[in-house]
This record gives structure tokens, sequence and C-alpha cells, in this order.
């Protein structure tokens, strides 16, 4: 079932987390916030291996993440799927999938759903674009391109307002919700702040 951003409001502050990380070309065990204290601008991403969203912007996510972390951009990707139902999900595919793609970031398992929670993520991909001081400024989809339609993968939406907040430049509060299979919530786990 497909689900599209919460749209938080913007201004808001980041909250932290303290998650282990599953990409095996990545030395560090865990991060959070202060993890990327010496990094200007902070992009989280909300991913999973088998959505078909992501899958299908996977390899464009990856180049742009390698550009943008050259630029001061640090980029951290979060997985917060119930596994008992989505095995393919698991810390250890995420372990293959990182290493496989040759992710730059880090890929964090978010065991409680709780991080998800806390940042009111509800697809895969949700994308959450955070300035210096840890303030939200863009969050919306990475271009128009679906698994279903003909647009190409470009990141165009996404590189707009990294490149607006490195410039310094004010980014339009007009964006569009990213779009991608929901988030697969334990038993009991759902939040009600879905954008319908």
């Amino acid at each position: 079932m497909a689900h599209s951003s919460t749209m938080e409001k913007l201004g808001s502050q980041a909250p932290d987390f303290n998650l282990k990380n599953w990409n095996p070309l990545l030395e560090q065990e865990a991060y959070g916030l202060s993890s990327f204290v010496d990094q200007p601008s902070l992009l989280v991403a909300f991913f999973c291996n088998h959505c078909p969203y992501v899958v299908h912007l996977r390899d464009s996510f990856v180049g742009f993440s390698r550009e943008y972390q050259q630029k001061g951009l640090a980029v951290v990707a979060i997985s917060s799927n119930d596994v008992e139902t989505y095995p393919e999900d698991r810390p250890e595919k995420m372990n293959e999938d990182a290493r496989n793609y040759s992710y730059p970031f880090p890929y964090l398992y978010d065991e409680s759903q709780e991080v998800a929670k806390s940042y009111r993520a509800a697809c895969t991909p949700d994308f959450f674009l955070y300035d210096e001081n840890r303030k939200l400024v863009y969050r919306g989809q990475y271009d128009s391109s679906r698994p279903k339609n003909s647009n190409p993968v470009t990141g165009e939406d996404l590189r707009k307002a990294v490149d607006a907040l490195i410039q310094g430049n004010v980014i339009p509060e007009n964006q569009i919700p990213s779009m991608g299979c929901n988030i697969k919530w334990k038993s009991g786990m759902e939040p009600d702040y879905f954008a319908r």
C-alpha cells in the first residue's frame, strides 16, 4: 500500500537517534545526530531493501549521496520495517545491499520503529533535509519519477533543495511529497499521522 510523506512542519528540530549501522563498508558501529556534528547539513532518508520505489531510485541515490557528501552533506539511511513480516528487510540483507550497491552512507536499523515515529516518517523512500542547526528545510520527493511512469530518475527536487541550502538560498516551501510503500509497522505500532 502506497503512502505519501506526512510533510512534517518546516523548521522542526531533527529528533536524535542511536542506531546500529549495518553497512559493512563503514567501520563505525552506531550513529546518532552527534555523529554528523561537523557537517553543515544532514539528509535522513527512510529506506528499505525490498520496496520497488526505493529500488527504482537506488542507483541514482547512491551517486547523489557520493556527490553531495563531497559538498558537506551528511547522509544517513534508516530502515524501520517489521522484519518478521518482511524478512527481506532484515539487517543481514541490509548488510548485503549496502555492500552490493556500495552505499557511501550508514544504513541503520530502527528495530523499535520509534525513530520512524519521531520523524513522522510514512513511506520508503521518505527524505528529511536539515540545515546546520538541524532544522527541517525540505521534506519531499527525490524527483517525479516512479516505478510505473516514464519520468527519468534525476533527483531533481532533492538536488534543488540541497543546492539552495549549500548556497545559502531560500528553499521554496511549496514541496511535493515523496511517495512510496508504507513503512511496514509492527502490529499495534502504526501511527495515526499519515497524510491522506
